[in-house]
């Protein structure tokens, strides 16, 4: 079985393309915390998503964006200037919003807290 589960910080706005095709794909990454002998560190996980997936973080995520991201590992190569690189990453095929806009990330909603600290959205808000 190959699934992934992560919860973190987005270190960088995702960075929407569009193949030839007109699919839609971007890559960002996720700074998941940890404890080492406790200590506060972070993995840093590289993640792309496409299609509506990617419109939708590119849309309503930023950098400082805590969400969560369900996927699979996947490991790929490629030659750059005569050296084989390989890659691993979270192939994302779902997300969730966690934490509250104010945590970070592209906001346009001007509307105020609801009682739970977080904000109303509109139901023609949600992108799905």
């Amino acid at each position: 079985m190959n699934k992934v589960i992560l919860m973190g910080r987005m270190t960088r706005d995702l960075e929407l393309k569009y193949t030839q095709s007109g699919k839609a794909v971007g890559q960002f990454s996720l700074a998941i915390d940890k404890y080492v002998n406790g200590e506060k560190s972070a993995d840093f996980i590289n993640c792309v998503a496409w299609e509506k997936t990617a419109e939708t973080i590119s849309k309503y995520c930023g950098k400082g964006r805590q969400i969560l991201v369900e996927g699979r590992v996947q490991s790929r190569s490629y030659e750059k200037d005569g050296q084989k690189r390989y890659i691993t990453e979270v192939v994302v095929s779902h997300m969730e919003f966690c934490g509250s806009k104010k945590d970070g990330g592209n906001t346009t909603s001007d509307a105020p807290p609801d009682e739970f600290g977080g904000e109303y959205i509109d139901d023609e808000e949600i992108p799905f």
